[in-house]
């Protein structure tokens, strides 16, 4: 019977998601208020319906009442997301903060089914997280000189990633994080990469020069290499991408970027040749069953959980995700594809896309250099760091170990990626409060045309025909004086 439930509740998940896939594009399309709030209405029950529907499916084949109690706290922390963010920021985007919530609930459910402890202990960084992004938007929307601060957003950034090559422990042949207190680890790359697309913003926003993108290159240069030397390589690719799109973007030359793409190919095959896991992840990526029982394996059973899953899944506890490593971070799309299914796994993707269409509708929508390049620059980190995880998960590039924000295990991944959102809502809302400045200006100026209008039209007209009368009996004498 429980088998049963679960099954049910496989395709139950999944009409919610196309259906919340489908509200989300539809918002994209619509252009009224009216509109645009009955596909959040939507979103947010399909939401809320699947999150239920996940932990019914977990509650039952777990027979635990602990898992009802989780879910509440869980629904308790999605309505209290929901209900502060209206009250303090109404003009901010709904659609960043639907989706914000339906990725929490699914990596959420998955973690929950892979590692319950994980999963309490994600939950806790993401409440956590939540409250201090919540006051993002507001320094962005209050603090209009950001852009001074270029250096200083250099120098943290630098100093950060230096601390992590020379303090930090070795982890999966990298160094990535500190611990603290051996409760949770720290991983500066996840912040540095905010503070570095603030830097790139506020150096073009001045100038475009040649020296200016010599310096900032420079500087971009020494956050890359630092990473490169932690053997950190998929954040140097993140940082390395999002500053060549930036540069783009801010000088619109082509040459920068064939010379940027041209120089990282260079610096790929450099990499390849100096680092001994660079060149194994390669080759897993040719061909993982040269060493099927090794270096293979875990590429091996990620494709193998992926095909299991099929289109529909095998439904939550019906698969085995726990045979791929790491599958809670860099793996979890694996997991989600074989117990949800590939219908489900596209959704998923569908909706990360449809956040990285909102970062570059808002970038495009901004007017200051500043602003358009670090709306820019996030969408860039974000999109790049989607497609790094997937890609590597599904064998399209060779693996590195990047998370799935918002839906793989990892303290430092959701913090940084809240903040991100916070960001990108800040500007949002700044916008908007420029477009109701303008509106109401327009209005104003509207009722004083009406109101002069209206006044002095009549003066003329009252004006017009004394004068009309004045034309007409120029002597100004009446009849009776005519008579006499």
């Amino acid at each position: 019977m429980t088998s049963l439930v679960i099954q049910a509740t496989k395709y139950v998940m999944i009409v919610l998601i196309i259906l919340y896939t489908l509200s989300t594009y539809h918002y994209l399309r619509m252009k009224t208020h009216k509109r645009r709030n009955r596909a959040c209405v939507m979103q947010l029950f399909c939401m809320f319906m699947l999150h239920l529907t996940g932990y019914l499916a977990i509650t039952l084949y777990t027979n635990q009442v602990s898992m009802v109690t989780f879910y509440l706290a869980q629904l308790v922390f999605f309505i209290l997301y929901l209900m502060f963010f209206h009250i303090f920021y109404r003009k901010a985007s709904r659609l960043l903060i639907n989706n914000t919530c339906m990725l929490l609930a699914i990596g959420f459910i998955m973690l929950t089914r892979l590692n319950v402890d994980r999963a309490v202990r994600q939950f806790i960084i993401t409440v956590a997280a939540a409250v201090v992004a919540m006051v993002v938007p507001v320094i962005v929307r209050k603090m209009r000189y950001l852009w001074r601060f270029g250096w200083i957003y250099a120098g943290i950034g630098i100093a950060a990633l230096a601390l992590v090559l020379v303090f930090s422990m070795t982890s999966y042949g990298a160094k990535l994080s500190f611990d603290i207190g051996g409760l949770f680890s720290l991983q500066p790359s996840e912040f540095v990469k905010i503070s570095f697309v603030f830097f790139v913003a506020s150096m073009f926003q001045t100038s475009i020069s040649f020296k200016r993108v010599c310096v900032t290159t420079v500087v971009a240069a020494m956050h890359v290499l630092i990473l490169v030397a932690s053997k950190d390589l998929g954040a140097a690719l993140i940082y390395f991408v999002a500053y060549l799109l930036m540069l783009f973007v801010a000088t619109k030359s082509y040459l920068y970027l064939l010379g940027g793409t041209i120089a990282g190919s260079g610096a790929s095959v450099l990499a390849y040749k100096v680092f001994g896991h660079v060149k194994t992840r390669v080759q897993v990526w040719k061909d993982p069953w040269v060493d099927a029982t090794g270096d293979g394996w875990q590429i091996i059973q990620s494709l193998f959980a992926i095909g299991s899953g099929g289109w529909l899944g095998a439904g939550l506890y019906q698969g085995m995700p726990e045979t791929v490593p790491v599958v809670r971070s860099d793996f979890i799309f694996s997991a989600i594809s074989e117990e949800f299914g590939a219908i489900f796994a596209i959704a998923l993707i569908l909706i990360c896309l449809s956040c990285l269409l909102q970062f570059l509708w808002i970038s495009t929508w901004m007017d200051g250099m500043f602003y358009k390049i670090i709306a820019f620059g996030l969408a860039a980190v974000y999109g790049v760091q989607v497609f790094l995880n997937i890609g590597g998960v599904i064998k399209f590039i060779p693996s590195t170990g990047i998370t799935l924000p918002f839906v793989s295990y990892g303290g430092s991944s959701i913090m940084s990626t809240f903040i991100m959102f916070g960001i990108i809502q800040g500007l949002y809302i700044l916008k908007q409060d420029e477009v109701d400045r303008i509106e109401q200006e327009e209005e104003q100026e509207r009722r004083r045309q009406a109101v002069h209008a209206q006044r002095y039209g009549k003066g003329a007209e009252g004006s017009g025909k004394s004068g009309e009368g004045r034309r007409r009996n120029p002597s100004g004498r009446g009849k009776n004086q005519k008579s006499k």
